[in-house]
């Protein structure tokens, strides 16, 4: 199953996918301003575009377990992305994704190499879930 995954911030998201066989996480770009109506069409078309059967969306949890103070501007971005596509809209524990793509150094965007680090920790979590 083909997933892209969102590591959505106000001004720039991140973006990643995975292979056809979900396995394997890939950056692909950075969307500005993901949340108005421009961002969102971008958003939609990418997953068209990828074949994206599921779109997976970080959600800031803080060390503690709980939502962060981010967690409201992502919930009200999931709830508008839910509305603009047919497809399944999932949130998942983002901790660490910015710091770990800092820490790895990428060649793509930091947003985009977070992205690619969440969508890699949601497909271990759909293995493990599936065995």
């Amino acid at each position: 199953m083909r997933v892209l995954a969102l590591d959505y911030g106000s001004a720039r998201t991140g973006v990643a996918v995975s292979d056809p066989t979900g396995t394997v996480a890939r950056p692909l770009q950075v969307v500005e301003h993901a949340a108005g109506e421009e961002g969102l069409a971008r958003v939609v078309d990418l997953a068209r575009r990828e074949g994206a059967e599921r779109i997976v969306v970080g959600l800031p949890v803080t060390l503690r377990g709980e939502l962060g103070a981010q967690a409201g501007e992502t919930e009200r971005f999931v709830a508008a992305l839910r509305a603009a596509t047919d497809l399944p809209v999932e949130t998942f524990d983002e901790r660490f994704t910015t710091r770990i793509a800092r820490q790895h150094g990428s060649s793509a965007p930091e947003d985009a190499a977070a992205a690619a680090h969440l969508l890699t920790s949601y497909l271990e979590w759909l293995t493990a879930r599936a065995t």
